[in-house]
């Protein structure tokens, strides 16, 4: 079955400028991807300065998906990429933007629906969102000077996805999973937040905040197909009726 999005999904994360989204539009078009996903812009949409910047480019913004949140941005994937020059103590597989979208080419071509989530400006992307990525994306930067511009980064990842050949990538992945997408993995999240949380597993309460959120780490982490996800809903659902009968 061919699949719906050959493409990965750019998702802006809280982008501050106008001018740094059309640059980003720009970029993206260049290297023939316009599936672009804003969360949250900081001067609100639609957004002259980015419309002005764009140039060319203008039907990325037009057609471009306005979002809440980081969740309800990737609910629809099945594997999400953050790039980010400090993975900040995350356990998760660090690839270059060349591996990443050489691995992406794979997935896509396996049926998966695949987005690349990049930070805010000023600060970069928080904890909280590079938790709900499966892989992160660290771009081979001087240490002494690893910031690199929201538009650039786009940019340099497109410019990867353009030059990665289809059939050189197709054999990486296993196209026979049925991978579960992101809303899946939030909701097995929150049964199991919800469920700990009666348990009073997070235990300190100061300690309690990190605790879920490398909880959430781990599921992202994990390859997960929605067959193993219905599987660790039913053995949480039986532990606890199992619990309730004692």
């Amino acid at each position: 079955m061919p699949n719906p999005d050959p493409q990965p999904a750019f998702v802006l994360i809280r982008p501050q400028m106008g001018e740094n989204i059309g640059a980003a539009a720009r970029g993206m078009w260049n290297f023939g991807l316009d599936r672009m996903r804003i969360i949250d812009p900081r001067d609100g949409w639609p957004n002259q300065k980015a419309v002005a910047m764009a140039s060319g480019a203008g039907r990325l913004l037009d057609e471009a998906q306005i979002f809440p949140d980081t969740p309800a941005a990737i609910a629809d994937c099945d594997y999400v990429y953050a790039t980010t020059a400090r993975p900040r103590g995350l356990t998760k597989p660090v690839l270059s933007p060349e591996a990443a979208m050489q691995d992406a080419r794979a997935r896509i071509a396996a049926g998966s629906r695949v987005a690349v989530m990049f930070g805010p400006e000023r600060s970069g992307m928080e904890n909280d969102d590079i938790a709900r990525a499966n892989a992160i994306i660290s771009v081979p930067v001087n240490p002494a000077f690893p910031s690199l511009n929201l538009a650039q980064c786009v940019l340099l990842t497109g410019y990867e996805w353009q030059r990665e050949a289809l059939p050189e990538a197709q054999t990486r992945v296993d196209a026979s999973g049925d991978w579960a997408a992101q809303i899946e993995i939030e909701k097995l999240s929150q049964h199991y937040e919800e469920r700990l949380e009666t348990a009073g597993f997070f235990f300190p309460e100061h300690k309690a905040a990190n605790m879920k959120q490398n909880l959430r780490n781990l599921w992202s982490r994990m390859p997960l197909t929605r067959a193993d996800t219905q599987m660790l809903h039913g053995i949480m659902r039986q532990m606890v009726r199992w619990k309730e009968r004692d």
